[in-house]
């Protein structure tokens, strides 16, 4: 049995591999009522012969570890759609994939879950640069946003 390839899809997340500096809004929420800024890093990489990318996050408040993320991102050929698991230092049952779409530099996620709905979105600025938004929802039709970031490549 000949071993599958990445296809065009798969190379489109090749985007996010490196590393990034970021700089964070948190929105005020339940979570976080008060709201703040943040600063975070992210690692990026390829792996599983091109077929998923990586990622591991550490956002700081201060000099403070205030939260910490692990996603592996990928394309589904049978539903078409861009997928994303994403496990964090919450600790929380992560839930179903979220499953997104790609126009043009743009990478959106949605994922419905026990505590509502996520509406996750990268914007590709440049090879260089991006930004994320995400936005949270009880009913899927009315958003909040949650957290606004600008990334900066460091490698």
């Amino acid at each position: 049995m000949e071993m599958g390839k990445p296809t065009e899809q798969h190379r489109k997340l090749e985007a996010m591999v490196g590393e990034w500096n970021g700089e964070e809004k948190m929105h005020a929420s339940p979570w976080d009522p008060k709201g703040g800024n943040a600063t975070s890093v992210t690692r990026a990489r390829l792996e599983i012969d091109g077929f998923f990318v990586i990622t591991d996050y550490v956002q700081k408040r201060g000099a403070q570890v205030s939260y910490r993320g692990h996603g592996v991102i990928g394309w589904d050929a049978r539903l078409q759609h861009y997928t994303m698991h994403w496990f964090d230092s919450m600790g929380c049952d992560p839930g179903p994939a979220a499953l997104g779409t790609m126009d043009g530099k743009t990478l959106q996620f949605l994922q419905q879950h026990h505590m509502g709905h996520n509406r996750i979105t990268y914007g590709f600025d440049s090879k260089d640069r991006y930004t994320f938004k995400l936005e949270q929802s009880q009913d899927g039709k009315s958003w909040t946003p949650f957290i606004d970031g600008v990334y900066k490549r460091v490698s």
